[in-house]
């Protein structure tokens, strides 16, 4: 379960940004997730619950987690589509020449902190 590790890293990053700006306390932070990034919501919410209360700054701190849909380019008709529901052959054409326009992003939104 890599979802730890990511749980980990986050919380080293939003300290580092809380201790820069003088932040005494994180309430929630807000994560964009790519839907075909390999990191499971379900799991990293629960990583999130345990390690948040091993640490100083946000051991209150909520998980907002936002959903980015995947969605692929081809190169073919230059049309775009639901990654998830076709993969990486495009529905309109046939054509295998696609690739990932977004999806796969990781990335801490927002951070609200006193």
């Amino acid at each position: 379960m890599h979802e730890l590790g990511v749980v980990f890293s986050v919380i080293k990053q939003v300290e580092k940004i809380g201790s820069e700006n003088n932040v005494e306390k994180i309430n929630k932070v807000v994560l964009e997730l790519g839907e075909v990034s390999t990191v499971i919501p379900e799991y990293l919410e629960d990583c999130w619950k345990w390690a948040v209360k091993r640490t100083e700054l946000m051991q209150q701190a909520e998980l907002e987690i936002r959903k980015i849909e995947a969605v692929t380019y081809c190169e073919g008709c230059r049309k775009e589509y639901p990654t998830v529901e076709h993969g990486k052959i495009c529905p309109y054409c046939g054509s295998e020449n696609t690739y990932l326009l977004k999806g796969n992003e990781f990335i801490i939104k927002e951070i609200e902190a006193e």
